[in-house]
């Protein structure tokens, strides 16, 4: 066991209930599609870091799909939003003894093992690491020690996310990742050529 966990937040691929902002352009199998392969590379991405790997599904665990059950561990979010679903993931990685955890979701398309090696690094001298996305929220959060205030009283999904968690963390030494990404709406695929084709 590793003293180190990586939690993954995933949605269940179904139609018309991944991407939704997306999908309103694109239509919902589109965005289906981009879910899945934006699924597929952040599992390509994070198979072979050194720590221990555990797949957060939103609505039911699935057996047999490509999270390989003996790379992830596998567990179902519980909690009334985003927030009190990724606190419940924390306290559960702290029970179980793990040192640093830190959290991703699975739709950015530019993630990749260098920034996850970089977060779990840099908590050997802060207590907080962030990595901040252009829309104002964040693609991973990792801690050492749980702090609940950080997932408490948050507009999820709005651009006001990263804003409120720093003002939440000022005065803790937090270290900021690269910048990046993620996969929300039409203007978000534009510069990303896997995805020219869904490009009307």
């Amino acid at each position: 066991m590793s003293k180190n966990l990586l939690i993954i937040f995933t949605r269940n691929p179904e139609l018309g209930k991944v991407k939704t902002r997306l999908s309103k352009s694109i239509g919902d199998e589109n965005a289906l599609s981009i879910y899945k392969t934006l699924l597929k590379r952040t599992e390509k991405n994070v198979r072979d870091l050194n720590c221990d790997k555990t797949v957060y599904y939103s609505v039911k665990i699935r057996e047999n799909d490509i999270w390989d059950d003996s790379i992830y561990q596998k567990h179902q979010q519980h909690g009334l939003d985003l927030g009190e679903r990724m606190q419940n993931a924390f306290i559960n990685a702290f029970n179980k003894k793990y040192e640093k955890v830190a959290i991703i979701g699975s739709d950015l398309f530019d993630l990749n093992q260098n920034h996850i090696n970089e977060a779990f690094k840099s908590l050997n001298k802060k207590d907080f690491v962030i990595g901040p996305a252009h829309d104002g929220g964040y693609y991973l959060l990792g801690m050492k020690s749980l702090n609940s205030h950080v997932f408490k009283n948050k507009d999820w999904g709005t651009s006001s996310v990263l804003r409120d968690t720093l003002a939440d963390l000022k005065g803790k030494s937090v270290y900021l990742l690269e910048t990046l990404n993620d996969i929300d709406v039409y203007d978000d695929l534009i510069n990303i050529r896997a995805f020219k084709k869904y490009l009307i």
